[in-house]
């Protein structure tokens, strides 16, 4: 199976025309190298991979390297030389402009932090993770929820083959790359803790439960979370705070990324133990946020829920409104109190109830149920805003 990913090639190919510098990020072995390469053949001498100990004598004096060089200039791993972004500052300032620069890393936290710090007003990030609806043929979208989105778990010929893939990079990023990154905790320890946060998957975090059980202190707990999240395997989705004489919840809630990732850390090895696992649902919540947030424009997102109990899954910013979103893996979504409450309480222009179905139907005035296939389409949650 080709999977072509126009929509991230088209966002590149445009970000590339407006500025001097394009960092394009996401985590390990999801397609970054593979969309580079649909742009500058690797072959091409203005090609240099971080991880190819050649490459890396020549960056031993990056000035000489780079400077002569026309055109688009790829450099690949770049957070294995954080060094490199004052040099590019200097270049990327240059009149007229004689190259243009196209960065890819897998640490997002630090890369981007050094990237918008060194090269403000120069550079434009692009972000990716693994396959998206979208991208995808519609037959094979329960796939895509149970291998997750990586290409080599989604993409490979059986079950036993994709789970042996997900193990491996489990196995890879907490032993290989994490250390490799600067991170000096046990392998031992940030296996069991990514296994930990797998089962708080959907929920609000608590610093002190983890810390309890891993016998370490609740900063230590944080900044592994951190870690995980800046390796882009977890996502911490902040709380919408409003201006209202209620209680609510300001801690994040956490999800592991790739659904695939999450099956494997809770040792469900196929579709049928998916559909009896208690996760389940959570689990359908967490794809189905990550496909929104890959497929739908916004410049703000969170989720938002008072100690009260109502709650809604997501919220979007975007055009100076805010949108609501509920992920709910029913057959028939139905209107609850805490959609009307949300929709009183934080003025929202829409509400999508996002659902595994097929037909699209209102559910009152300005909530709808809508399928999850519909973000197949570009903007097709809010079809009247996705046309302004």
């Amino acid at each position: 199976m080709i999977v072509a990913r126009r929509r991230l090639l088209d966002a590149l190919h445009a970000a590339l025309r407006r500025r001097p510098i394009v960092v394009l990020t996401g985590p390990r072995q999801s397609g970054k190298t593979t969309l580079a390469r649909q742009i500058l053949e690797p072959s091409a001498p203005n090609y240099f991979d971080l991880e190819d100990p050649r490459t890396r004598i020549l960056f031993e004096e990056p000035m000489t390297a780079l400077e002569p060089l026309r055109g688009l200039v790829v450099i690949d791993e770049v957070q294995r030389a954080p060094d490199l972004f004052p040099l590019l500052r200097v270049l990327a300032d240059r009149r007229p402009l004689p190259a243009r620069f196209f960065l890819l890393g897998s640490a997002s936290g630090s890369l981007l932090r050094q990237s918008s710090e060194s090269l403000a007003g120069r550079v434009e990030h692009v972000r990716m993770g693994g396959f998206t609806i979208d991208e995808v043929d519609p037959e094979v979208t329960n796939q895509l929820w149970c291998r997750g989105g990586f290409p080599e778990s989604f993409l490979a010929p059986d079950e036993e083959t994709s789970v042996r893939w997900r193990r491996d990079f489990i196995d890879t990023l907490v032993e290989r790359d994490l250390p490799q990154w600067g991170v000096r905790a046990s392998t031992t320890a940030m296996r069991r803790f990514w296994t930990m946060v797998a089962h708080y998957h959907g929920q609000v975090w608590n610093n002190a439960d983890p810390a309890r059980a891993l016998g370490v202190s609740e900063p230590t707990v944080r900044s592994y979370l951190d870690l995980l999240t800046d390796a882009l395997v977890l996502r911490q989705l902040q709380p919408w705070y409003a201006n209202l004489r209620k209680r609510q919840v300001k801690s994040p809630k956490v999800y592991v990324r790739d659904p695939g990732l999450l099956h494997e850390l809770l040792g469900i090895a196929d579709q049928s133990a998916l559909l009896h696992h208690p996760k389940l649902g959570a689990s359908w919540e967490g794809f189905a946020i990550e496909q929104v947030l890959a497929t739908e424009a916004h410049s703000e997102v969170a989720f938002w829920a008072t100690h009260q109990g109502a709650e809604i899954d997501l919220l979007l910013r975007r055009g100076g409104k805010l949108f609501g979103i509920e992920c709910k893996r029913v057959d028939a979504p139905r209107l609850t109190p805490s959609i009307r409450i949300a929709l009183e309480d934080l003025g929202l222009e829409r509400v999508a109830v996002v659902y595994p179905g097929t037909r699209r139907y209102p559910l009152a005035d300005r909530v709808e149920a809508v399928p999850l296939a519909s973000l197949a389409e570009r903007g097709r949650l809010f079809p009247e805003e996705g046309r302004t």
